[in-house]
């Protein structure tokens, strides 16, 4: 197959976060002649031979379908659901890793489900817990959308619920009770104004956010809200701890009458000096970049194996109801990483 033909056929693969058992057994059908390891719904392939180990990261779910049909070609792009975030990834991989496995390096293949879902059901985690040699790599490249470029490190995520509490009354009659949603005003006014606020981290900017993501508050039209629930979701740098953000995050909102965090994910490390991954950067003629958002470069970094995001995929079309990835795109993301694990040999 073409890496277009790759493509087409496993994003016309349903492989919604939750139901990845099926691409995960066409995906090891496809690769069956090399070696193989099934974790769950997720799958590794390749082993350790005594050369320094690269692996190759990717998700295998996508996001809900919001009506997308099956995969197609117009101009210079495929659409389809997938087809950035991140099937387009996936076709790169399943080709380099159908390629001779003569070059200088052992090349392994992560293929994991449930990313698209709640951090703490990450597949990943349980690939890198039972695969414990994973942990000897010598680096990872994890093939997100990167708009073709290197992207260095990721912010980390804290979600925490903040409740104001106030007292329930009759709303004909608000001054018997205190509304706990017009309570939360002030504070919300001030969440509104605040301005991300850069780090610079190994000579890239992230930004530090902060963001209110849901709120519920009210049990009828006629009834003052005696509790008011709210998400705030903040990104923090990879120059700060998780418990440094969780800190800051609950001094932001010390005004509210409850803090509980939901849920965290750590940020990434920069790993810009590692050779090999500063060769990729090298070959994608292109300066590198800082990521913005979480991806599991970070879940690497934990375990103290250096990475990078790098796909043929583009961060604005990811989860879009006409999402698409650009052809050059794919190849050229191919080529690149062809000649960093191939060296001398030609992408075909």
């Amino acid at each position: 197959m073409s890496l277009v033909e790759t493509l087409t056929w496993l994003v016309d693969i349903e492989s919604v976060t939750g139901d990845e058992e099926q691409i995960c057994g066409a995906v090891a059908e496809r690769l069956a002649g090399l070696p193989q390891q099934r974790v769950q719904d997720s799958l590794v392939v390749g082993r350790p031979g005594g050369r320094p180990m690269v692996v190759l990261a990717g998700h295998l779910d996508t996001v809900p379908r919001q009506g997308q049909g099956p995969a197609r070609v117009e101009g210079d792009r495929l659409y389809g659901l997938g087809a950035s975030d991140m099937k387009s990834g996936l076709a790169v991989m399943i080709h380099l890793l159908e390629r001779s496995q003569t070059g200088p390096y052992d090349l392994i293949g992560v293929f994991y489900a449930a990313e698209e879902g709640p951090h703490e059901h990450n597949q990943l985690r349980s690939v890198l817990s039972e695969v414990p040699w994973l942990r000897e790599a010598d680096c990872a490249i994890v093939l997100e959308p990167s708009d073709g470029e290197v992207q260095l490190g990721c912010n980390g995520v804290v979600n925490a619920r903040v409740t104001f509490l106030g007292r329930a009354a009759h709303s004909a009659r608000p001054w018997w009770g205190e509304n706990a949603v017009t309570k939360a005003g002030e504070w919300l006014a001030e969440m509104h104004r605040l301005e991300p606020r850069p780090h610079t981290v190994g000579g890239l900017e992230f930004r530090r956010t902060f963001a209110v993501t849901r709120a519920a508050g009210g049990v009828a039209n006629n009834v003052v809200p005696a509790r008011f629930d709210l998400n705030v979701n903040m990104r923090f740098p990879p120059d700060m701890t998780l418990e440094e953000a969780v800190a800051e995050l609950q001094g932001i909102c010390a005004v509210a009458d409850e803090f509980a965090v939901a849920d965290t994910a750590p940020a990434g490390r920069v790993d810009a000096d590692h050779p090999v991954l500063a060769r990729l950067v090298e070959l994608s003629e292109v300066p590198p970049t800082a990521k913005q958002g979480w991806t599991d470069v970070a879940r690497f970094s934990e375990i103290g194996v250096p990475a990078v995001n790098y796909g043929p995929g583009e961060s604005a079309e990811a989860h879009q109801e006409g999402e698409s990835v650009s052809l050059a795109a794919l190849e050229r993301s191919y080529a690149v990483l062809t000649d960093l694990l191939f060296p001398q040999s030609p992408a075909t």
